[in-house]
This record gives structure tokens, C-alpha cells and sequence, in this order.
């Protein structure tokens, strides 16, 4: 093609790179941001991964191993059961799911809101940033808050009045 004529000047090629549509800053704006969205879609996916093998392979059964706590102490850990609970909790058995682990259904809520709040962040974080930096840190006393109320947990399912909370 010898070439176009526009406005008097004639050009080598009818695209030269100055009549290009300026879409490059756009295509660099939408893969960052994609790049920061990996982890917590990444994790996402895990979950879900793990959500479904959990629906199709019931942990009731056996099979899925030995809580490392529970083999060495007898006492199950505040997360024994937890697997079950999400079991029951994909064939809509709440009570079930309730008695199975009540701390692992009372903290996916928590859980979910905390990487909705990541997945937020790292979509409005300023460019170089990656996705560890804008983790929702939880604040000190909150971290302290949630470790009591885990041990608590725990040793309040080994206690025989308490025995509705075991596993």
C-alpha cells in the first residue's frame, strides 16, 4: 500500500503509531489491577476447590486424616469438626453444622466479610502495591480478642457439661 492522504500530509502506512488509538494506559490499568486481584481470587478459588471436595467426599466417613491435636491430647482443638461443619453446611444442614464445629459456622461469616474487604482493597490500591501490603490487619486488641474467645472455645468443649459442643 503506498500510503494515505490525510489533511495534505501524506503518511507511509494509514495506522502510524501517532494515529493509534491511545489504548495502552488503559490496558496497563486493567492488568495491574488484575495482578492485585490474584491473591484473593486466588484464595478464593482454593476455598471453593476445598468447599467442593468437602460436598463430595463426606468427612463424617473418615478418611480425611487425624487432627494432630487430637491424636497427641485425646481432647479435640477448637477447629475438630470444622470439616464436617462445611459438609453440612453444603447439603443445607445447619443444625447439623451447628453441632458439628459452632465456632467454624459462627467465623465464615467473619471470614467472608474480611476477604470482601481485601478483595476491595486491593482493587483501589495505588499502583505497585501488591496484595500482602493490603491485607485487613486486624487491630491488637481485636487479635487478642478472638484468641481468648478461640481458647475458650476450646476448653470449654472438653468440659462434660459442655459436651453438646463436642465434635
Amino acid at each position: 500500500m503506498e500510503g494515505a492522504v490525510l489533511h495534505g500530509v501524506r503518511r507511509r502506512h494509514p495506522l502510524t503509531p501517532t494515529d493509534a488509538p491511545a489504548v495502552q494506559p488503559l490496558t496497563r490499568t486493567v492488568s495491574r489491577t488484575s495482578r492485585r486481584l490474584l491473591a484473593p481470587w486466588g484464595l478464593a478459588g482454593v476455598v471453593v476447590a476445598a468447599t467442593v471436595a468437602l460436598r463430595v467426599r463426606d468427612p463424617h466417613a473418615g478418611g480425611w486424616g487425624t487432627c494432630p491435636f487430637l491424636a497427641l491430647t485425646g481432647l479435640p482443638c477448637p477447629v475438630c469438626g470444622g470439616l464436617r461443619a462445611v459438609n453440612d453446611l453444603t447439603h443445607g444442614d445447619v443444625v447439623g453444622a451447628l453441632s458439628s464445629n459452632l465456632l467454624v459456622v459462627a467465623m465464615l461469616p467473619v471470614a467472608a466479610v474480611w476477604w470482601v474487604r481485601w478483595l476491595r482493597r486491593c482493587a483501589d490500591a495505588p499502583e505497585g502495591t501488591g496484595p500482602a501490603a493490603v491485607l485487613p490487619a486486624p487491630s491488637p486488641r481485636l487479635t487478642w480478642v478472638t484468641f481468648v474467645l478461640v481458647l475458650a472455645f476450646g476448653v470449654v468443649r472438653w468440659l462434660p457439661a459442655a459436651a453438646w459442643l463436642a465434635p
